[in-house]
């Protein structure tokens, strides 16, 4: 007698709350209710519990990012960094990785155009297209649809708060960290080093690669960085482009730094989020508590009020939404 399986169903409503760009161009958001879509082929219907505020999703309500195809239209939901759980297949997803009641990831980059897999290495190999932020609704919802073959699976002992920020702001620096090409032991200069990406690469530098990290950001910042493994501090408001680059010779004994992230170098690589597998390894790092995001929890109706405090440049860390 054949073996048979129970499926697990989740009550799925016929409507959803989901934040809004409400006047795109400037910073207002607002809560509407929409339409719960189903799943079409290949996707799946995720019901979001958590997603982080990425600085780009300020870009996008305000039409400044550049890399927009056309400005951002009034009703449009931002948001790139969601956790939550598979609560539906669509046609033809059925049969893969992804099962319901999975908790999985929503990120920026999820559409694959191949996956190579040997006894070496697994490369996945992503197009330069962001259909969540820009073309799609993204993850300031209760409900949104993804790619089932391109989702992240969350481990288990990682909160899906902490998991959010990874999903962007964790792999983008992980990624550019491992393409500097720094070696342990070797300096490193993070710009920024006390917001939402910066304070986590410090964290994936000093603990995960053993490089010795100089943050560079604003003196209040000062705490957060060094709570987050740079060994040197500077504050941006006492120096001058000449003369921080001197700063840093300085306290590196005249060596320098081997990378700059997010700076100029004579060297200079462009890294733009990472693929699944980084993905995947970033959030390893997490889940073994090498990394941890410095977050607070903010309810829906606050994000317009998360945005001015990062206009403003105010912002510690990460700000996750609860969208429970």
């Amino acid at each position: 007698m054949a073996a048979t399986t129970t499926q697990q169903t989740f009550d799925i409503p016929k409507k959803y709350k989901a934040i809004v760009y409400d006047k795109p161009g400037t910073i207002s958001t607002k809560i509407e209710e929409l339409e719960t879509p189903e799943p079409g082929a290949g996707e799946v219907l995720v019901r979001l519990t958590h997603s982080g505020v990425c600085h780009s999703d300020m870009g996008v309500m305000e039409n400044t990012w550049r890399g927009l195809p056309y400005p951002t239209q009034a009703g449009q939901v931002g948001g790139h960094e969601g956790v939550g759980i598979v609560h539906k297949l669509g046609p033809g997803s059925e049969v893969g990785r992804v099962k319901v009641g999975d908790r999985v990831g929503i990120k920026l980059t999820h559409v694959v155009l191949a996956r190579l897999v040997s006894k070496e290495r697994t490369v996945s190999v992503s197009i330069r297209k962001s259909p969540v932020t820009i073309v799609n609704p993204g993850t300031f919802q209760q409900y949104a649809l993804a790619p089932a073959n391109y989702v992240t699976p969350i481990p288990d002992a990682l909160s899906s708060e902490d998991a959010a920020p990874m999903l962007c702001a964790g792999v983008t620096t992980y990624s550019a960290l491992r393409k500097s090409d720094a070696k342990s032991g070797q300096w490193v200069v993070i710009a920024g080093a006390g917001g939402g990406l910066g304070h986590l690469a410090c964290q994936i530098g000093s603990r995960g690669m053993a490089l010795r990290i100089i943050g560079i950001d604003h003196g209040s910042k000062k705490e957060l960085v060094k709570s987050c493994g740079a060994e040197i501090f500077l504050d941006i408001t006492k120096y001058d482009d000449k003369t921080i680059a001197e700063k840093v010779k300085e306290v590196t004994g005249g060596l320098g730094a081997s990378a700059v992230i997010v700076s100029m170098e004579h060297n200079i690589k462009g890294s733009a989020v990472g693929n699944q597998r980084e993905a995947l390894e970033v959030l390893d790092l997490a889940s073994r508590g090498i990394v941890k995001t410095h977050l607070r929890i903010e309810k829906m109706d606050k994000l317009t009020e998360v945005f001015k405090e990062m206009s403003e440049g105010k912002m510690q860390g990460r700000v996750v939404l609860d969208l429970q």
